[in-house]
């Protein structure tokens, strides 16, 4: 496989970690995001080592996080600031009589959300980049652009947590132990995980929840029901793509609660909704249902506070890397991912120069 060299905006990094994240599972399985054959991999930390004659806020040496965010940057939806909500996410394409960015004999070789970080390098359009400071371990850094940007925003952008709410985060993997710990920055009081999975749940207590539950043994509704002494939680966090997770959490809501869907569902899943005041307390509790996508993370604002948190060492994502592993030990290390024995783990690639 060949990568070309950059045009326009275009910036070439030099890729140093890599993140597994279970989107890139759902993808390969779905065939969802883009033109096959593909380079998978979106959570990526590296060196900028060439730029294009265009690159403006990116240059050569820099150290930078990805977002699998394709924002054109000229289109209403980015214009006010929602990167995520853009129109024209094409825009940072090359045309269809340029060369390829990458290719091999057969032809052109896509990449997921624009960037395929599987890979020793990687050419990007630099509205996918944000630079970071140098002091900033690449293994922690290649984590932000997905897993802590999107764990961290629903809790700041979407649900906008309030000191002293209360929460319920469904799913206690990457995503899940980044809205817990960032819960507890902005003050919420109670913080309640819930999993099936033993290990965790006893991560989530490390990274802030006040309470945890296992599903398996107990029934998440009255648990939650008892913890609050009946008055249900503000916010509850949807991290799995399960629909009868979705259903639980809608029973655990409390006056003006919210859920919120963050993991990505089947194609065709359904989630049934009983808005009548004698089917359920949705209308005369004003309680609701949310989509999210991405934390609504302005990620060029979102990922140097992220750093800066860590390096203040105020958020931890040391424990987020479960393992630092090579590229040849990929598939063994999604098994792992899909039993949910783990966090993260992170594939980490020499320096080239």
């Amino acid at each position: 496989m060949s990568v070309a060299e950059p045009i326009g905006h275009e910036v070439l990094v030099e890729v140093r970690a890599s993140g597994l994240c279970h989107s890139d599972i759902s993808v390969a399985q779905t065939g969802m995001g883009g033109d096959w054959p593909m380079v998978l991999g979106h959570e990526i930390a590296g060196v900028v080592v060439a730029v294009g004659p265009s690159a403006s806020r990116i240059k050569v040496g820099d150290h930078v996080v990805a977002a699998a965010l394709r924002p054109c940057g000229q289109c209403r939806a980015c214009l006010k600031g929602a990167v995520w909500a853009c129109s024209q996410p094409d825009a940072l394409d090359r045309g269809p009589d340029e060369k390829p960015r990458l290719e091999d004999e057969h032809g052109a070789i896509g990449q997921m959300t624009g960037l395929g970080g599987f890979a020793e390098k990687v050419l990007v359009h630099e509205n996918q980049l944000v630079s970071i400071d140098p002091a900033m371990p690449f293994e922690q850094a290649s984590i932000i652009g997905c897993a802590v940007a999107t764990g961290g925003g629903v809790v700041l952008n979407v649900a906008k947590v309030q000191p002293g709410e209360s929460i319920a985060v469904f799913g206690c993997g990457g995503v899940g132990l980044n809205a817990i710990q960032v819960a507890a920055l902005a003050g919420a009081t109670r913080i309640i995980g819930v999993d099936i999975q033993t290990d965790k749940l006893e991560l989530a207590q490390k990274f802030g929840a006040t309470d945890v539950i296992d599903s398996t043994k107990v029934d998440a509704v009255e648990a939650i029901q008892k913890l609050t002494e009946s008055e249900g939680v503000d916010h509850a966090f949807v991290m799995v793509g399960v629909p009868q997770v979705t259903q639980t959490a809608l029973q655990i809501l409390g006056q003006s609660g919210t859920v919120y869907l963050v993991g990505g569902m089947s194609p065709g899943a359904e989630v049934h909704l009983h808005p009548s005041p004698g089917d359920s307390l949705l209308l005369p509790f004003q309680q609701g249902i949310r989509g999210t996508w991405l934390g609504s993370s302005n990620f060029y604002h979102d990922i140097p506070m992220y750093v800066d948190l860590y390096l203040q060492g105020r958020l931890n994502l040391d424990d987020l890397v479960s393992q630092t592993i090579s590229i040849d030990d990929i598939d063994k290390a999604y098994e792992e991912l899909e039993r949910g024995g783990i966090a993260r783990s992170v594939i980490t690639f020499p320096a080239q120069s």
